[in-house]
């Protein structure tokens, strides 16, 4: 009877394995605003372990990490994620996407208190006291504030293409910190959006369809982007102290990232003063490490860092 019971189990199983991963829209209300979560699961998404996706300075959660290209469905973050038996959810922070985007500039710490409502959101809908949290790029500043202030709610953290204050890119961009002062938000040509990939990057590591698929996209969602992540990361780093990241962290970025390198963060990674923590590179990808090249390596690692025991 037990081996029976096994086997049919493990058919359950098997068939969840095939299912394929489904799609649902929620809205968080917090400080007035309407926040948009997108969240994706295969099968059934109770009693899956939790996992949160903070996105960067230009583009929300869904054209970031769930980004559709024509004959590679393999380039989805949250799907590739979700077939790893995750329930995964991507918000857009105030002033991106589909959530309200409030006249002048906004804050980290505003993404920090955005990025609490939404957290505390998903565990009472989940049923879980913690979730695990990946941020990427400007994600990893008010994603680490967020650690900073309630460990208790975050199992692991990977950050992913974090900055500093000698990042490259950033030098690079200082010359425009007028203009990110003067206007609460920019508008980027779908062109605009394709320079990301190629900071630092050689053409190799790029795919020209993913390039395009997500310039359509962010070019479409992204009809204003703001600033104010900009000034705060040209004016105000670090914004993150890493000893007060008490939880299992994970650094991680492409070999060719224009703002995360080894010789900017690894005195932070040393910093960290939980003995769970890892420094990984990634080739064949820069600051679009996930749409680049190297995606399966970089998802390969994420997932099994947030599946470790």
């Amino acid at each position: 009877m037990t081996e029976n019971l096994g086997n049919f189990t493990r058919g359950i199983r098997m068939k969840e394995n095939e299912l394929p991963v489904q799609g649902t829209q929620h809205w968080v209300l917090h400080e007035e605003l309407r926040l948009f979560v997108w969240e994706k699961y295969q099968g059934r998404p109770q009693g899956k372990p939790v996992l949160v996706l903070a996105h960067g300075s230009a583009t929300a959660g869904r054209e970031s990490f769930d980004l559709k290209v024509p004959g590679h469905p393999e380039y989805s973050l949250m799907d590739y994620l979700a077939r790893q038996g995750f329930d995964v959810f991507a918000p857009d922070m105030r002033g991106f996407g589909s959530s309200t985007r409030p006249e002048g500039h906004l804050t980290t710490e505003q993404a920090a208190g955005d990025l609490d409502a939404v957290v505390d959101f998903i565990r009472k809908l989940r049923g879980v006291s913690q979730v695990h949290l990946l941020a990427w790029s400007w994600g990893t500043q008010y994603g680490g504030q967020f650690v900073m202030g309630h460990p208790e709610k975050v199992a692991r953290y990977a950050s992913y293409a974090q900055m500093h204050t000698d990042s490259p890119d950033l030098k690079a961009r200082r010359e425009r910190l007028a203009t990110f002062q003067r206007a609460p938000y920019i508008r980027i040509s779908e062109p605009g959006w394709k320079l990301r990939f190629h900071s630092l990057t050689p053409d190799a590591v790029n795919v020209p369809a993913v390039i395009d698929a997500f310039a359509r996209s962010a070019a479409l969602v992204e009809t204003k982007s703001p600033t104010g992540p900009q000034v705060d990361l040209l004016t105000r780093l670090p914004l993150v102290d890493p000893a007060r990241i008490t939880v299992p962290t994970m650094l991680i970025h492409g070999q060719y990232d224009d703002v995360a390198d080894l010789d900017g963060l690894l005195p932070f990674f040393k910093a960290l003063p939980n003995p769970d923590k890892q420094y990984t590179v990634v080739p064949e990808g820069g600051h679009m490490l996930h749409l680049q090249k190297g995606h399966a390596r970089f998802q390969h690692a994420v997932a099994a860092f947030f599946a470790a025991p």
